[in-house]
């Protein structure tokens, strides 16, 4: 009875060990899933302004900062005093960035032929009012300020 005993024991022992062993896993493979993982497209906090910063929620955060610029960009056109020849409803497309330290730049500006012969100042008025523009915090992805690119249109209507 006893050296039964000792067996149930002894087996118990014995493979009761792998139980506690633990699965080695390499930081390599822990690193490629966590890169898999991020959703490299999206940020978790967009570029704000001040008047922006309160705003928690992204959509929010997002909405606020392109308002922001849009009301500038409309701003300084309005201040232009901008005479047209003929009626004109088009679209400019504002291509940029802001970098992770939070300076804005324009990267492309994409407007018609025929707006730029209207309107042959367009682009510089649009240049200087992005540079008048106070530097914004930087988009944030897992706490790092990184580098964002937006495209906003920018909509021309003569009355």
């Amino acid at each position: 009875m006893i050296k039964r005993f000792h067996f149930v024991i002894f087996l118990l022992l014995a493979t009761s060990c792998q139980f506690f062993e633990t699965e080695k896993v390499s930081s390599e493979k822990i690193y490629k899933e966590e890169m898999e993982a991020i959703d490299w497209k999206d940020v978790d906090r967009y570029p704000s302004f001040s008047n922006c910063d309160n705003i928690l929620e992204k959509p929010e955060q997002k909405d606020c900062f392109i308002n922001t610029i849009s009301s500038q960009l409309y701003k300084s056109i309005s201040h232009e005093g901008m005479i047209a020849k003929r009626e004109v409803y088009d679209t400019v497309k504002v291509n940029f960035e802001v970098s992770s330290s939070g300076q804005i730049s324009i990267l492309e500006i994409k407007m018609d032929t025929v707006l730029q012969k209207e309107f042959p100042n367009l682009e510089n008025w649009l240049l200087q009012s992005i540079d008048s523009l106070q530097p914004v915090a930087p988009a944030y992805k897992r706490g790092i300020p990184v580098k964002t690119q937006f495209t906003l249109p920018v909509i021309i209507k003569t009355n």
